[in-house]
């Protein structure tokens, strides 16, 4: 599924940059992360995949501009970053805990290095982690409601909500991510929807203009989410589990894939336009074109190999034109 870095070598010195790199890939969640010899909060880190969290955190930031109510003062700032810390180490840290739990015996086979198939982590302490992540994440929700000054609980219900469908996503007896189709919407909706609606609900008041643009902007989450099926498609398909490069085939997957972020994105552009946003419009179209170039210079041509040089070429483009609509949508006050 996966190609597993040699971790047990004894010829990498501490100070190797071979084993530093190890060291850094373990603090991000990376892969090829170093477990050997790790401190117990240095795994709990890692189990928690802090490279993951900045998604998350931007749909926050996202949601506060598209509010149109956020100021650049002090308890402004201190609300969006307790939000960022609710999305980001406390309900990321706690579905990605959730997937490595579920997901222990496919990664005993094709990433055995991770920290629970290692037996770097009881399972007693991986399943206390998971409780209190959740548990903080909840609790966090309700405080942010309270100084938001909500008569309805909105954070803590999209909290419960968005936990819910992490559980779904990785846990049987739905287990969504089996599905090509519904495991992508799900993160895809999980990575731009919901922050963005909770970023929106602490400043402003969540609508259902809000609610449908960003869940068919979700769409084109879902092509980003598919390009993280490529890498492991071997695997998948010895495990039964039906990806969408497994479904279609590399080539057609591949161009499904480009044409969901495309597609949506365009089509968000023209919802922009259509409200009148048009500099805002003419923008995020700008900031497609080179998702569409990298497109063409990296990921069609080998999907397999290029997957990650496309990620790192082209998704602060895509993360960029969220930012650009929520302004658009702040400034037409939707």
């Amino acid at each position: 599924m996966t190609d597993s870095p040699d971790l047990t070598t004894d010829t990498q010195e501490s100070g190797s940059p071979e084993n530093r790199s190890a060291k850094t890939r373990q603090l991000l969640g990376m892969k090829g992360a170093d477990v050997k010899g790790s401190s117990i909060w240095k795994i709990r880190l890692q189990l928690m995949k802090p490279i993951t969290w900045i998604p998350l955190m931007w749909g926050i930031l996202c949601g506060a501009a598209s509010s149109g109510n956020y100021h650049w003062v002090l308890e402004d700032v201190l609300k969006s970053a307790t939000c960022m810390l609710l999305a980001g180490p406390l309900l990321t840290g706690y579905t990605q805990i959730l997937n490595d739990y579920y997901d222990r015996e496919i990664d005993a086979i094709n990433e055995p290095y991770r920290p629970i198939p290692s037996g770097a982590i009881p399972l007693g302490q991986v399943i206390i982690q998971i409780w209190v992540l959740l548990l903080s994440g909840v609790g966090l929700a309700y405080v942010l409601d309270r100084w938001a000054g909500h008569g309805f609980p909105t954070i803590t219900v999209l909290a419960v909500v968005g936990s819910f469908l992490s559980y779904i996503y990785s846990a049987p007896p739905l287990k969504l991510k089996q599905n090509g189709w519904l495991g992508c919407y799900a993160l895809g909706a999980s990575y731009i929807a919901i922050p963005w609606w909770t970023g929106h609900a602490l400043f402003g008041d969540l609508n259902p203009t809000i609610i449908a643009l960003t869940l068919f902007y979700s769409f084109a989450g879902l092509g980003i989410a598919i390009v993280n099926d490529f890498k492991s498609v071997e695997g998948d398909r010895a495990l039964g589990l039906k990806s969408l490069p497994v479904t279609f085939g590399v080539p057609t997957a591949a161009w499904i894939c480009v044409l969901m972020i495309d597609v949506f994105q365009s089509g968000v552009a023209a919802y922009l336009m259509a409200i009148h946003q048009n500099l805002y419009a003419t923008l995020l179209i700008f900031l497609i074109i080179p998702q569409i170039t990298f497109q063409d210079m990296y990921f069609l041509r080998n999907p397999v190999e290029n997957d990650v040089k496309y990620q790192a070429s082209a998704q602060p483009f895509l993360v960029f034109g969220m930012l650009v609509t929520a302004l658009a949508l702040g400034h037409a006050a939707i």
